[in-house]
Formats: C-alpha cells, sequence, structure tokens
C-alpha cells in the first residue's frame, strides 16, 4: 500500500507570500512607498485550508492502520502508514513554518518601518530557512496527530489482542472465561452512565474515557457554574476536565462494537 503525498516547495510558498505584500494603499513606508497588508489574512487562511487537508489525511490514515490491525494485517502495511503519519507531520512542520516567516515578516516591517520596500520574498524565505534549520525527528514525534496515531494503536492492539486471546482459549473453564469477558466489558462502561459507551472519547491528560455526550454535558454545566471539572473516574485525581483535552477513542469504540458482534453471533 503505498500513498503519494503532494510536497511544499519554497518556490511556491514564496508566490504565496508576494501575494500577501502588494504595493497599493495601505502601510505607509518613511520614504512615501505604500504596502498593502490586506490580503496578508485571506493569504494565510489559504495555507491553514492546506493544513485542513493535512489533518483529513492524517485521520484517514489513522483509520486504514486501525482496519489493517482490526483485520489483523502484515505488521509490514501497518508499518508504512506510520511512514504516512511521519510524511504528513513533516508537511505539517514546514506549513507551520512557512505561516510563521510570514507573520514575522509583516511584523517586522511594521516595527521597522524601513525607508523602502525590502525585498520580501528574501526575507520571508531567511525567516523559512532559519526555523527549518531546527528541524528534528523529534518535532515530527511530538505531532499531535501523530501522537494519537501511535496511542490508538496501542489501544488497538491491546483490546483486539485481549478479544483474540479469549477465543483462543475456549479450553479454558467457563468461570475463567467469564471473568476475562468481564474484565474486557468493564472497561466498556463510562464512569459517568455506567452503561456501555457508544461514542466514547478519551481525556488525553488523564488518560480515561467516558461518553462523549455525557461528559460534555457536565462541562457544559460546570461552565456556567463557572466550576471546574473533576475527571469522574473514581480516584482520578485529575481535576480540571476540558473540551479541548477529550480525543475520540476510535479504537475503543471498534472493540466494543466487535464484542457486540460476537455476543449476538452466540445468540
Amino acid at each position: 500500500m503505498k500513498f503519494a503525498l503532494p510536497r511544499f516547495s519554497i518556490n511556491t510558498l514564496g508566490e504565496m507570500a508576494n501575494s500577501c505584500f502588494k504595493k497599493t494603499n495601505g502601510f505607509k513606508m518613511p520614504g512615501g512607498a505604500t504596502i498593502s497588508f490586506n490580503c496578508v489574512d485571506s493569504s494565510l487562511s489559504s495555507l491553514k485550508n492546506c493544513q485542513s487537508y493535512i489533518n483529513t489525511g492524517m485521520d484517514i490514515a489513522t483509520r486504514v492502520a486501525l482496519d489493517l490491525v482490526e483485520s489483523l494485517n502484515d505488521v509490514e502495511e501497518v508499518n508504512s502508514m506510520e511512514n504516512v503519519m511521519l510524511e504528513y507531520a513533516a508537511m505539517d512542520r514546514e506549513l507551520n513554518h512557512y505561516m510563521r516567516a510570514i507573520e514575522e515578516t509583516v511584523s517586522q516591517i511594521k516595527r521597522d518601518k524601513p525607508e523602502n520596500i525590502p525585498d520580501l520574498k528574501y526575507l520571508v524565505k531567511e525567516k523559512f530557512t532559519a526555523l527549518e534549520s531546527k528541524n528534528s525527528d523529534s518535532d515530527l514525534q511530538r505531532n499531535e496527530k501523530y501522537m494519537y496515531f501511535k496511542d490508538q494503536l496501542k489501544e488497538m492492539r491491546k483490546q483486539f489482542c485481549l478479544q483474540s486471546n479469549n477465543n483462543d482459549n475456549e479450553g479454558i473453564e467457563q468461570i475463567d472465561e467469564d471473568i476475562a469477558v468481564t474484565q474486557s466489558q468493564m472497561n466498556f462502561i463510562c464512569p459517568i452512565t455506567q452503561m456501555e459507551m457508544k461514542k466514547p472519547v478519551r481525556n488525553k491528560v488523564c488518560g480515561h474515557t467516558y461518553e462523549e455526550d455525557a461528559i460534555l454535558k457536565i462541562i457544559q454545566a460546570r461552565k456556567q457554574q463557572k466550576k471546574k471539572v473533576r475527571c469522574p473516574k473514581i480516584g482520578c485525581s485529575h481535576a480540571d476536565v476540558k473540551r479541548s483535552d477529550l480525543l475520540p477513542d476510535e479504537a475503543l469504540k471498534r472493540a466494543i462494537d466487535s464484542q457486540n458482534k460476537q455476543s449476538w453471533s452466540t445468540l
């Protein structure tokens, strides 16, 4: 399985930078020339749209990887999806650096007020190159969506390994099998509703999962009361659950759905 990913180039992004700076009515330079920054926001918005495409691609790659794990596919195929994620993370970093270079160039011109209009493309390229020179592999591994990808793969493997072991141990005494199934199903119960989760979300701070609607209702109610939300999992010390900390737990949802399908098939 191979993915062909588009790559940004300094020339392509440079043309976008040039489009941000028009010698028309706008910011007046000491020498009399003017620069309009009216289209800077729209150009940066276009770059952010590119970023949304990258995010969508990373979401798709994550789902494909989970599909591969669920179908017990070759490890090599799953690893290829991890390489795709790292490629996307590199593109995201490059785009972030270019947007930052443009924003810093605009700030510099407004701050320094040079006599004449400088070579804007050169300034952006210079700042972009300086940012890129500090790149490291660890940057990519800290990408939020890449970290989510790794976490979901780990959870998926854990859930389906447990289910596979339960299915392979048919010779074990019935009581041991019941205990194993019960322990697995306990992970499917929302600590708020005490019911099986249909749309689980994971708190990236403490790692606990909840039914999405249930935790969002609590967060909204506490917000109106101007109070913080403590994690509803018994024994958890995390005392400030935020909506922005909640991520869909696709691996757990798949494990729940798979368990339910197996239960229906045995009826």
